[in-house]
């Protein structure tokens, strides 16, 4: 059992405990298991075995000696004497409900206590009767929220968020290559495609180990990996089975030569290789996932890669980003592809956050985080006063925040005239040991090992709120002090249309809003993007000079790719953040690159491509 589904029990279980009313002490030492589970680099299981030296699982902070014995009885059979006396004593899809907007630990006790409702369906039906309407902090509103969540749950639970599916693939990839001569596994599909979301995983697998005549000992160690919950199917080549989290994973064994068609053939998407297919048919070809063939004599033309098989069919490669059926295939045999932005052509990131409101680093920290993986300039933009959750910054908050965020920027700028600090030595480090430590991604690798040639720069700024009716958070004497203003809707997501679109106009018509954040307020797979006219928005910031922000994050990804594309048609300037709020999520780059790719975006497109910090304040928006 690997360690993020021991974390996803000892959290499950934790929410069992508070929906039966248990100590809130024993609840916190369980959630504090999970979380110290979950940032262990090494799997656990080989620790907890029973020949295992039981003060290794000690040695973690927030393992004692009660959490190391449900650790060894959760690998050993899968569950804990405590989970299973809390499920027979509630229904396990009670865990279900915890899924649901607005419904924790202490609102599913309560509908239990009530109504004895402990599944979706049941809650469903009891919200209709209106039976919730009477209980405490209810009512009527809190029912048609609820109402609305359920029926966004059933849409949204069978698809996973790109980050997810991401990191299941590599870990699933990184077992399979365990097994001696498999040398490769490619994902496919919609991740390959770099989808927001997916409803399954393709891995394809190849080596010796591959070939036909020995590929048996392959799939019999692909059917026995240790992260699958249920085995689905086993073929000859093939095998099909669900993790934990219901996810279902197709992985296919193929030989070297067959290798190219069948990862062109399998990243699809449905509508892009049936064009390809008819492409190939008027050549006197057929295509499939095995090779491209002549018609007259089935000789293979090609297969052993995805490019030669494009360009046997009179076309530029195609990223597989762009495989869409949206023009790619014509744009290819007319040789006018454009050339994709790439991680490598980011050179700053300027939306992130601090320990000053909701972050845990401090600037010092986020800048050497960024300098490790290769990047020039940054922007510091905590929350304004309006986002009291997030303890947001009022205006002499945020200007006392702004001097020390220019004091570390200056004072790295004399670390580095003077041959040393955090550039530097992420430098040396490169060239010492030819890679990035193991905390940087290998995307940034390239970056990270460049002589640097110019002091880091950070910028002031701020993530200041757009309130109800289009006013700024903070006063524009403030404002006008800092580098970049990114303006953002935090909060009334249920205006109509018109009022949020007229809201959102006035914002970026302050003389200081740089950049637009959070365009539509969406999150992936948990909340619907607010009502806007996008075109309308995207028109007037071009007009204005104003950026519009496609956010990293993977739970975020504010503009699909139509509305890049669309932002681009109309002239919009763009930048693309992370909107980190610690130092490991700057790794979400890659995500959000991924988008811009798919939208065709290129580095001329993209406001932090800029070399030099002074020729990305120079894009920037002029001050009034």
């Amino acid at each position: 059992m690997d360690n993020i589904s021991l974390a996803r029990l000892l959290d499950e279980t934790a929410s069992l405990l508070e929906i039966d009313g248990a100590d809130p002490f024993r609840i916190r030492s369980y959630r504090r298991a999970a979380e110290a589970v979950e940032q262990q680099t090494t799997q656990l299981a080989p620790l907890a075995a029973p020949d295992a030296d039981p003060k290794l699982l000690l040695a973690i902070p927030g393992i004692g000696k009660g959490m190391a014995a449900n650790l060894r009885d959760l690998v050993a059979t899968g569950s804990m004497p405590l989970r299973e006396e809390l499920l027979n004593k509630y229904k396990p899809t009670m865990l279900d409900l915890l899924r649901l907007p607005g419904m924790g630990p202490k609102s599913v006790a309560l509908i239990w206590s009530a109504l004895q409702v402990g599944d979706i369906d049941a809650l469903e039906t009891a919200a209709k009767a209106g039976h919730l309407n009477t209980l405490p902090r209810m009512g009527e509103k809190f029912t048609a929220k609820l109402l609305k969540g359920i029926e966004d749950y059933r849409k949204n639970s069978s698809r996973f968020r790109i980050d997810h599916a991401h990191e299941f693939a590599q870990r699933i990839s990184a077992l399979i290559l365990e097994f001696p001569g498999i040398d490769q596994v490619t994902p496919a599909g919609s991740l390959r495609r770099g989808r927001e979301t997916v409803g399954d995983l393709d891995l394809l697998a190849t080596g010796p180990a591959c070939e036909a005549n020995v590929v048996a000992a392959a799939v019999e160690h692909v059917a026995t990996l240790p992260l699958i919950d249920k085995l689905m199917a086993r073929g000859q080549n093939k095998v099909t089975f669900t993790l934990r989290n219901n996810l279902q994973v197709d992985v296919r064994l193929l030989p070297r030569a067959s290798y190219g068609a069948a990862l062109q053939y399998f990243s699809g998407s449905k509508m892009h290789n049936v064009a390809l297919r008819q492409r190939a048919i008027k050549r006197g070809l057929t295509l499939s996932e095995y090779a491209l063939l002549r018609l007259e004599d089935n000789v293979i033309v090609a297969a052993v890669s995805e490019a030669e098989i494009y360009n046997a069919l009179d076309l530029d490669f195609i990223p597989p980003e762009l495989r869409e059926n949206a023009g790619e295939i014509e744009a290819a045999a007319n040789h006018t592809l454009p050339e994709l932005i790439t991680l490598a052509d980011i050179r700053g990131d300027v939306h992130m956050h601090t320990s000053e409101t909701d972050g845990t680093a401090t600037i010092r920290e986020m800048a050497e985080a960024a300098i490790r993986r290769g990047l020039k300039y940054i922007a510091i933009t905590d929350h304004s006063k309006n986002l009291a959750m997030t303890n947001g910054m009022d205006d002499a908050r945020a200007l006392a925040h702004a001097k020390r965020v220019r004091e570390v920027s200056e004072q790295l700028a004399e670390e580095f005239a003077a041959g040393k600090g955090p550039q530097w030595a992420a430098y040396e480090a490169s060239l010492a040991a030819k890679s990035l430590r193991a905390d940087i991604i290998p995307q940034y690798a390239s970056l990270a090992s460049a002589k640097p040639t110019a002091p880091f720069r950070i910028f002031t700024g701020i993530e200041v709120d757009i309130l109800a009716e289009g006013q700024l958070d903070l006063e524009d004497e403030t404002l006008e002090q800092l580098d970049i203003v990114v303006a953002s809707v935090h909060s009334r997501f249920d205006q109509p249309i018109a009022q949020m679109t007229e809201r959102i106009l006035r914002a970026i018509e302050n003389p200081y809003t740089r950049i637009l954040g959070h365009p539509t307020g969406r999150k992936v797979l948990k909340r619907d993007p607010y009502a806007v006219d996008l075109e309308e928005v995207f028109r007037r910031a071009s007009a204005l000079g104003v950026a519009v922000e496609h956010n990293a994050h993977p739970a975020r990804a504010d503009l699909k790719d139509t509305h890049l594309k669309l932002a681009k048609e109309l002239g919009c300037a763009i930048s693309v953040n992370t909107d980190a709020h610690a130092t490991e999520e700057l790794d979400n780059m890659p995500f959000g690159i991924t988008q811009l790719r798919r939208a065709w975006l290129t580095k001329a497109d993209v406001l932090n491509t800029a070399e030099t910090p002074e020729a990305f304040l120079a894009s920037l928006r002029k001050r009034p």
